[in-house]
């Protein structure tokens, strides 16, 4: 049966207002959901604070002493500089807009120096990732045994976790940098061949070298987000501090953004 032109053009304005209030549904779903979801790292800043230069433990420095003529601290000097580059690279690929204090040391000396006066270290068990949630200060055990008060410690691994004095720090470097994310590098260890955790009691020697990174994230609210360390294997001959900053470390940033992106808390 044919419809009349009137019919017609009522038939397509219920058609279209039909779409139109499909569509309105569909967006106000997608923006429902949105309230639940990260906030993209475009929307974050991160200031990147690199390790006390006393906070670096090289195990490897006469090997690569021997093989490059540099001096411990020209070692040193180049694991730690190549550490935040590598970080500063791994966030800038993942859209995030980034301050590394290493990048003008001159500049950055004294807002650099002022962050470690508040700063304080503590030896905690390291979080899962898969579940994190921030180590919690132990209350060590004390048994007395023939006398002699002992403490008790168990086999756990542990990191060096970075500890603020003062909470009002974060939300003043937030109002000078507008950074609203902190990732603090405390520590940088690169252990020999056949080197094990403190503590660790192993039959196997590893045969392998090992770089752990020590780090922590906080907010510009001082809330920590994540914490740990993160680890990377690489071959005993290698002595080129240049090969390991960008073959390995290089793979260390971008599992510790990979956290970071994980942890951001959810935008409201």
């Amino acid at each position: 049966m044919m419809l009349s032109q009137r019919s017609k053009y009522g038939f397509l304005f219920c058609l279209a207002l039909l779409l139109q209030l499909n569509s309105f549904a569909q967006n106000k779903t997608i923006s429902e959901k949105d309230k639940n979801t990260r906030t993209p790292a475009a929307k974050h800043k991160v200031l990147l604070i690199p390790f006390e230069p006393r906070l670096y433990m090289g195990e490897i420095d006469y090997a690569i002493n021997k093989e490059t003529q540099l001096s411990s601290r020209q070692i040193k000097n180049k694991f730690r500089d190549g550490l935040n580059d590598q970080i500063y690279k791994a966030l800038k690929l993942a859209k995030f807009d980034v301050i590394d204090l290493m990048e003008d040391t001159l500049k950055y000396k004294k807002d650099t120096e002022g962050i470690y006066q508040y700063l304080t270290y503590e030896y905690q068990k390291v979080p899962n990732q898969e579940n994190y949630q921030p180590p919690k200060k132990e209350v060590a055990q004390k048994t007395i045994d023939k006398g002699q008060i002992n403490v008790e410690t168990n086999g756990d691994k542990r990191f060096m976790n970075a500890k603020l004095s003062s909470s009002k720090v974060l939300p003043m470097l937030y109002a000078k940098y507008k950074t609203d994310l902190f990732i603090f590098i405390n520590q940088l260890d690169i252990k020999a061949d056949g080197s094990t955790e403190p503590g660790q009691i192993t039959t196997v020697a590893n045969p392998n070298r090992k770089i752990v990174l020590h780090y922590t994230i906080y907010t510009k609210d001082a809330k920590e987000i994540n914490s740990g360390t993160v680890e990377e294997e690489f071959n005993p001959e290698l002595n080129q501090p240049k090969k390991i900053i960008d073959k390995h470390f290089s793979k260390i940033a971008t599992t510790l953004v990979q956290r970071l992106v994980k942890n951001i808390p959810i935008s409201k």
